[in-house]
């Protein structure tokens, strides 16, 4: 006769589903997915004129972390840290999430941000730092940070983060010039330069093509002064404006679809943000350093980012996490400070 494991049936059914992959991502037929396409990319147009904002001072601190969500705040409460895992890396993929995550962009509701409002963003995030002797990276604690900032650029922001004292984020830089040794240090200002896609306004992220390849293209003409890996760079500067602008929805979903269009993009099958909310990801790697974007498995939509070392290096062992996201709420609201209802 058999023995019968007296443990409770829902204790075993946890523990062997544990033993599973991730569920798969569910994938529409070709036919479908480009009837939806044509559908959403035909609706998905701003109700009011877009109106954007200037980034140049948020240079000072790291950068906020947005997506293209509902003007509504959308508030997430932060889950117990999850158990450690490894997730696997498969090589195909990767096209069919930013598909899906392109439909979901362009069904989202444009950006209603007045110019006379301000953008308020609030996340949870963690950064590595190195100490200044050397050593590997130090891990801050997951916190919270807002930011408020001027949507037509003209007025200053607030940058407001745990552990930190309030910081003014101004749409001028100041530089600090002498006229002669010994003299007062005289305080001018200076011009922000003109838009780009590493440093957009609102109005620049707003006219961007909505055709992937010419979007691509301009990313890749605009990140070619840099060095390293060119792949990579426009990896990063879509990345960028992903997180860190508030697009129309037709243009989030060719920043999706440019990406998709990037060599070495891969999915990975399970992926957590700073919040510990999992989901699928897509990722690039380049100088032993994984980035990766996590997308809900049920909606698509944008969660955050997680970067994390693939190798060894004087920062850390392989696993080791440099930086990661969460977005928890993006709205419109009358003046820096203030908090969306």
């Amino acid at each position: 006769m058999n023995a019968i494991d007296p443990r409770p049936q829902d204790a075993l059914r946890a523990e062997l589903t544990e033993l599973l992959p991730p569920p798969a991502v569910p994938e529409f037929a070709p036919e479908r997915e480009r009837e939806l396409r044509r559908t959403l990319m035909a609706a998905a147009r701003p109700s009011r004129p877009a109106v954007w904002w200037t980034r140049k001072a948020v240079r000072f601190a790291v950068p906020a972390v947005v997506c293209g969500i509902a003007a509504g705040a959308v508030l997430v409460a932060a889950p117990p840290e999850p158990r450690e895992q490894r997730p696997a890396v498969r090589a195909e993929g990767a096209a069919a999430v930013l598909s899906r995550a392109a439909l979901a962009a362009a069904a989202a509701p444009a950006p209603d941000a007045r110019p006379e409002e301000y953008v308020y963003v609030e996340s949870l995030v963690s950064r590595a730092g190195r100490p200044a002797g050397g050593g590997s990276a130090v891990v801050e604690p997951v916190h919270r940070r807002q930011v408020w900032l001027s949507a037509d650029g003209s007025r200053a922001g607030l940058l407001r983060e745990e552990g930190a004292p309030d910081a003014e984020l101004s749409p001028r830089l100041p530089v600090y010039g002498l006229e002669h040794r010994g003299a007062e240090p005289r305080k001018t200002f200076m011009e922000p330069e003109g838009p780009s896609v590493t440093a957009p306004t609102h109005a620049f992220v707003a006219g961007l093509p909505t055709d992937p390849e010419a979007l691509l293209r301009l990313v890749r003409e605009q990140t070619r002064g840099g060095g390293g890996d060119a792949d990579q760079r426009a990896f990063a500067a879509i990345g960028t404006l992903l997180a860190e602008t508030w697009a129309p929805p037709e243009v989030t979903a060719a920043l999706f679809e440019a990406a998709a269009r990037i060599p070495g993009v891969v999915t990975v099958g399970s992926a957590r943000d700073a919040a510990g909310r999992e989901g699928v990801a897509v990722a690039r790697t380049s100088g032993g350093e994984r980035t990766q974007w996590v997308f809900d498995r049920s909606t698509s939509a944008f969660l955050g980012e997680r970067t994390e070392l693939v190798t060894a290096s004087d920062a850390g062992p392989a696993g080791t996490v440099l930086g990661q996201t969460a977005v928890l709420a993006k709205a419109a609201v009358a003046r820096a400070g203030q908090l969306p209802g």
